[in-house]
């Protein structure tokens, strides 16, 4: 079982806690996959996912700030996707919050620990308006929209994170499911 980290940003660290995102999708970089790629073929490339198979684990690594006068480990650690401002002293004093990015989040900072359930490759708009919703997408509806419900709520977030025209290049993503632990 690999322990490993993955990033989020706070608008699906909030989805995480509330328990609405179970799915996440990344981009295959690594590895092509083409249309009628052989079983034995997928199989060696599912081995090879950088976000781990089933039951492996996941940290998530999101933006923090540790609170001043700590030293490691930390006793405290306030989250931007959680903070209030006015929780602490320090705000009313006017301390600024010196925030730091998720990439720099050490495990010992991590609050939410995902477990590997499923993990597969598919096409991004070969997402099902289910799959959608795991993915902690919010349904939205226009009638000048090409797609409805979650999978549109899903493509815009697709391009606020990865660009505009993203989610028309249709790239393979790892599909990877997981349960939040205890």
């Amino acid at each position: 079982m690999d322990d490993r980290p993955i990033l989020f940003s706070a608008p699906m660290v909030r989805a995480l806690l509330n328990g609405t995102k179970t799915q996440t999708r990344r981009v295959v970089k690594r590895f092509e996959v083409r249309a009628g790629m052989p079983e034995p073929e997928m199989q060696s490339l599912l081995r090879c996912c950088p976000y781990g198979a089933p039951g492996d684990r996941l940290w998530v690594r999101e933006t923090f700030a540790k609170i001043d006068a700590q030293t490691q480990p930390w006793i405290e650690t306030d989250y931007r996707a959680t903070y209030t401002h006015g929780d602490r002293l320090g705000d009313s004093l006017g301390i600024k919050k010196r925030w730091t990015p998720a990439i720099h989040m050490p495990r010992a900072a991590s609050r939410i620990t995902l477990e590997v359930i499923g993990v597969r490759v598919e096409r991004l708009q070969d997402i099902s308006e289910t799959d959608a919703r795991a993915e902690g997408a919010a349904a939205h509806n226009s009638p000048a929209a090409i797609l409805t419900g979650y999978r549109q709520g899903y493509r815009l977030l697709w391009d606020s994170i990865n660009g505009a025209g993203a989610w028309e290049r249709n790239c393979w993503v790892w599909v990877v499911e997981f349960r939040r632990l205890p």
